[in-house]
């Protein structure tokens, strides 16, 4: 399993329906949380390793109605 993180920045007043949209559109969603600064959600996926991640974003996170842009986050290790 692979951990990505992607902060995505919404249309005006639709971060609550896009973090709604997202946790039941994706299974391999993680987690959302609203964020302050540039963008205004960032999401938690697990993705398996033959996941092509680029593709992965662009077809299931940015076709999310009310999703601006994306913001994507590749993570290496963790540290618990």
């Amino acid at each position: 399993m692979r951990t990505i993180f992607v902060m995505v920045k919404c249309e005006l007043g639709r971060a609550y329906e896009v973090a709604d949209a997202a946790l039941e559109r994706i299974e391999q969603v993680s987690e959302v949380y609203s964020i302050s600064g540039q963008y205004d959600l960032i999401m938690k996926f697990h993705l398996d390793e033959e996941v092509d991640i680029g593709r992965f974003v662009t077809s299931r996170v940015q076709t999310l109605p009310g999703v601006k842009d994306t913001f994507t986050l590749i993570t290496f290790k963790a540290f618990s």
